[in-house]
């Protein structure tokens, strides 16, 4: 039977648990080395620059994240950048690029697993199997840094200068002097606007810059609305196809029924005329006609029958006397005007 914590020795309890706390500590400051929870396995490669790949980028094979990049630093006139993949296998000769993964200058670095073997993790990629791309935000940031520091004047002069010392050259090597010096006036002329004009180009990187995320959805957005697009390709060859089909069968139609339709279009045109020519009297007649429809749908609203009146028109029953005989009408109904009968002299 086991016993309870309060009769055991306190000191060894104390013991166990302050090893165990540090065993947990060192674990979980080691967990990206470890094979199961941690970030996967660490190689290395050599680059002739970083060309702005950042600790944390993306690790991709064919354009999947595999991993992420550990780290980097100088070693014998190149960059050694490490990075950790994670159940990818990766061949002897596999190749190494960074590459950039947005129009913002974000950069990844993209993995070409080749060879029959396995890569090893204690020797590097060598440089003549990785590339870097050039990188045209930060050239563009470096010229407009660059040209601000530049003597136009001077440059100007010496332009001068060059096409007066090749004064007596022949007429190409002139030619060309001549267009260098009128391209430095030029470029003297309009030192301002290129200043501002760099400068806006910085504003609008920054801007750009600081709208990263949103341009990486709308370019997310756009590889799923192809990707949509390449998977109902058939369909839409289908009915591309079809819709073809159509129009053939239509032009088809019209031509088999041309000799039929031309006289109806020409009589419908002379009928759209006719209207068109007496559109006023129409009108008109509208204007005419609509008292009449109402009156009309008026007295046939009650149902199936004429709902209406006829003025002075007597009962069949009612006995008319002859003229000279007067009877009085009954004091409840109105007297009415007495018709004479056929029969009284």
């Amino acid at each position: 039977m086991m016993k309870p914590f309060r009769e055991r020795n306190p000191v060894i309890i104390g013991a166990v648990s302050i090893v165990s706390l540090l065993v947990l500590l060192v674990v979980a400051f080691s967990a990206n080395s470890l094979p199961v929870i941690g970030g996967g396995t660490t190689y290395a490669a050599a680059f002739s620059d970083l060309s702005g790949l950042k600790k944390g980028d993306d690790v991709r094979v064919a354009g999947v994240k595999v991993g992420k990049v550990a780290g980097f630093s100088l070693k014998n006139g190149y960059v050694r950048i490490k990075f950790q993949v994670k159940n990818v296998d990766l061949g002897d000769q596999t190749t190494a690029s960074i590459r950039i993964k947005t129009l913002l200058g974000t950069k990844y670095l993209a993995l070409d697993p080749q060879g029959s073997g396995k890569l090893s993790t204690h020797e590097d990629i060598p440089l003549s199997r990785t590339t870097t791309p050039f990188d045209v935000p930060a050239a563009f940031g470096t010229l407009s840094q660059t040209i601000q520091q530049v003597d136009t004047k001077q440059l100007a002069k010496s332009f001068d200068t060059i096409a007066e010392t090749f004064d007596n050259s022949p007429a190409s090597i002139k030619a060309a002097l001549t267009g260098l010096s009128r391209l430095s006036q030029t470029v003297n002329t309009r030192n301002v606007q290129l200043s501002n004009l760099l400068s806006s180009t910085n504003t609008v990187t920054g801007v750009l810059a600081d709208r990263d995320e949103e341009v990486r959805r709308l370019i997310d957005d756009g590889d799923l609305l192809l990707k949509v697009v390449e998977a109902r390709r058939a369909q839409i060859h289908a009915l591309l196809v079809d819709t073809k089909a159509l129009a053939t069968q239509l032009i088809g139609l019209v031509a088999d029924n041309k000799a039929t339709l031309d006289p109806a279009l020409a009589r419908l045109r002379t009928v759209t005329g006719i209207l068109q020519k007496n559109q006023n009297n129409l009108d008109k007649s509208l204007q005419v006609l609509a008292p009449f429809v109402r009156d009309f749908a008026n007295t046939l609203g009650n149902g199936r029958w004429f709902d209406t009146v006829i003025f002075n028109l007597p009962p069949a029953n009612l006995q008319v006397p002859c003229p000279g005989s007067v009877q009085p009408a009954p004091a409840s109904k109105p007297a009415r005007q007495p018709t004479q009968d056929a029969s009284c002299p």
